[in-house]
């Protein structure tokens, strides 16, 4: 992996923790509104670690491919770029 795996396993941590968090607001039946916004913390947090391993994924894995790869390995690293960012708009 080309992110920095003490920040990624940091940000995944700290979603696991929310996580954890809101399975406990859940069991204690606790107002519907302040699970929900605690729901959209973990979104944001899983999309931010998403994020930051897509990004090092290009500077690097993509990068070294484009300048250094063959022609199929250069199709190979866009095409797969582009089905992430297909799934990422759905």
């Amino acid at each position: 992996m080309q992110a920095d795996s003490k920040t990624v396993l940091n940000l995944l941590k700290t979603a696991r923790g929310q996580l954890d968090g809101v399975i406990r607001m859940v069991e204690e039946d606790r107002y519907c509104i302040d699970i929900s916004n605690q729901l959209m913390a973990i979104e944001s947090l899983v999309a931010k670690t998403n994020a930051t391993v897509l990004k090092a994924h290009v500077e690097g894995c993509v990068r070294s491919a484009l300048e250094d790869g063959s022609e199929e390995q250069k199709a190979q690293k866009l095409d797969e770029i582009g089905r992430v960012i297909e799934k990422l708009t759905k």
